[in-house]
Order: C-alpha cells, then sequence, then structure tokens
C-alpha cells in the first residue's frame, strides 16, 4: 500500500489542485490527509484563493482513497458534508511497522504517545518539517501544502514499504524516515 500524506490544506484551491495531480503521477493507492482540511482558522491569513466547497467537492470524488484526520480548525459541519470520516486517529502498519497518524495539536513530541518503541508519529498542525526522536519513537511533522511556516516550504509525504519520505513540491526529498 502506498499513501500520499498531505496536512493543513486549509481550503486551498491551489494546494488541492497540487495534491490531486501529486496522487495522479505519485501511484499512491490512498491520501492521508493530517487534518485541517476546509478551513484556514484565525491565525492564518485568508488566501486568495481560499475555496473550501472547491476542496470538498474535489476530495468528495476520491472519498474511497482518503484516510483523513480530524484537526484543530475541522467542525463537525465538515464531516456532514465530506464523504470520508475524519478519524481522531489511525494506525497504518506497513512491513510490520507502525504509523500513528494524528493531527499533531494533541500528540507531539511535547505530549508524546503511548505507543510501541520503533513506531512513527506522522503529525502536522505546526507547519514546519521536522524530525524528533524521543523515548525510541520518531516523530515526523509533515509541515503544511498550503501554509509553510519558518524554514519549511509547502510539502507532501510519501508513506510506502520502504517507510516515509516528505518532499517539497518540485519533489526534491526534504527528509526520509525508515
Amino acid at each position: 500500500m502506498k499513501y500520499l500524506i498531505v496536512t493543513d490544506i486549509h481550503g486551498s484551491r491551489n494546494s488541492t489542485e497540487i495534491l490531486l495531480k501529486k496522487f495522479k503521477q505519485s501511484g499512491a493507492d490512498k491520501i492521508l490527509i493530517l487534518g485541517d482540511t476546509l478551513y484556514h482558522g484565525p491565525r492564518n491569513a485568508l488566501l486568495d484563493d481560499y475555496d473550501p466547497k472547491f476542496v470538498m467537492e474535489a476530495l468528495n470524488n476520491l472519498a474511497e482513497n482518503i484516510v483523513a484526520i480530524r484537526g484543530n480548525c475541522d467542525a463537525e459541519v465538515d464531516q456532514m458534508v465530506l464523504n470520508f470520516m475524519l478519524n481522531e486517529s489511525v494506525i497504518i502498519e506497513i512491513n510490520g511497522k507502525s504509523y500513528f497518524c494524528t493531527h499533531g495539536h494533541k500528540i507531539n513530541p511535547e505530549s508524546p504517545a503511548k505507543i510501541a518503541r520503533g513506531s512513527v508519529v506522522l503529525y502536522g498542525h505546526f507547519h514546519v518539517t521536522k524530525v524528533t526522536n524521543q523515548n525510541e519513537v520518531t516523530y515526523l511533522n509533515i509541515a503544511s501544502i498550503t501554509y509553510p511556516k519558518g524554514d519549511s516550504c509547502s510539502c507532501y509525504g510519501i508513506l510506502d514499504e520502504s517507510g516515509v519520505a516528505v518532499y517539497d513540491l518540485e519533489d526534491r526529498e526534504i527528509v526520509r524516515v525508515q
């Protein structure tokens, strides 16, 4: 199984179009969305391409291919209009390795998960690409496809049998966790 990972779309039409293009190009089986899908939240500036209705319709067309996490900007009304479930978290097992997928506002390196050593926590929320190792658990922040912060760029990830890698939108690898 191969997953294309994005987080923090925040209602961006452009980011959604990029996501759809990368999904098709990557040959991934599923899209893993790590939260904050439709709305921009009060701390983020309103985007010129802010179009949550477009994002909703585009993703609903791929609902059977989406695994999604509820982020801190995702509301009950979002679940009413999306044709896929917004989960609090999911665990993906690939080649005997566990990937705990969450948004990051509740579980992150400062508020660690109670999971098996050797696992990987995939998250977003902070909009910064970062790898942290803590108590034999690896935390990988994918960053935001829409609102990168700090030195991070807009990016996406690929999770498959070889592990997880984060790429910029020019498909240059930024970080890999195996």
